[in-house]
């Protein structure tokens, strides 16, 4: 019989907590039944294993993503719309690197399809590209720009990866105003270069 008070969705938050608290690579059932003053077996009526955990924070992580990023973006379009975008990611994963690492793990893509969030995340990024003028494939080769560019710098910054006297955040700006300008003059596949 589950504990009272435990319910799945305390469990998945307070493991989002302790993600950003400890890494969440280091995240772990037994650390979580001690953070309530249960025995692990207790929370196997919530969640079926580590993995099934690691899976829900993923989600509700992506989740809150892109929940910031749409408020972040409505309304706007062009380099505003990708500056809102870009600073909203970049926010939540300074702010919550435990939770954004979720939102990296690999994950069934029958899963992936099952959520709204995620669903809702692919139609915001794809949005903002098609008012660039993008279609398939250029629209994946884009995203993959957008995520690895944004990925790339949270994770550098995050590990104080960037020595350089030059402010961060003024380097972060150069570089959405250098995907604007790559995004405004992509080049279309099967044109000539």
């Amino acid at each position: 019989m589950p504990r009272a008070g435990l319910t799945a969705d305390r469990v998945v938050a307070a493991a989002a907590d302790l993600a950003d608290e400890v890494g969440f690579e280091n995240v772990s059932l037994s650390a979580l039944a001690r953070g309530f003053g249960v025995k692990d077996a207790s929370l196997y009526s919530h969640v079926r294993n580590l993995q099934d955990l690691r899976t829900r924070v993923a989600f509700l992580a992506g989740g809150e993503l892109v929940d910031r990023i749409a408020v972040a973006v409505e309304g706007r379009s062009g380099r505003d719309a990708l500056g809102a975008f870009a600073d909203a990611y970049r926010a939540y994963a300074l702010e919550h690197p435990g939770r954004y690492a979720a939102t990296q793990i690999r994950i069934d893509q029958t899963l992936v399809a099952a959520s709204p969030a995620l669903r809702r995340t692919a139609e915001l990024t794809y949005g903002l590209l098609r008012a660039y003028g993008l279609e398939e494939p250029d629209l994946t080769d884009a995203v993959r720009l957008l995520r690895s560019t944004f990925h790339g710098y949270c994770a550098l910054e995050s590990t104080g990866g960037f020595g350089a006297p030059r402010d961060v955040r003024r380097s972060w700006e150069r570089a959405v105003d250098a995907l604007h300008v790559a995004l405004t003059h992509w080049p279309r596949e099967g044109e000539a270069m």
